[in-house]
């Protein structure tokens, strides 16, 4: 049972598999957060450039 329990514990087979699935979720925690970031961003953008091309004048006479 002792053989065992050293075994056990300098058995390191599954630590690769771990930490490739931490790094991976960490990755898919940024991108979505910069995804996030840069979709509010261009949203507010697109919409200061509608506002603006709404407010020109399109080189007609109103009256």
């Amino acid at each position: 049972m002792l053989n065992f329990i050293k075994n056990f514990r300098n058995d390191e087979d599954g630590a690769v598999t771990v930490d490739f699935v931490v790094l991976t979720a960490a990755i898919v925690v940024l991108g979505l957060a910069v995804g996030g970031t840069v979709a509010r961003g261009a949203k507010g953008l697109a919409n200061e450039i509608e506002t603006s091309l709404n407010e020109m004048n399109a080189g007609g006479s109103t009256s």
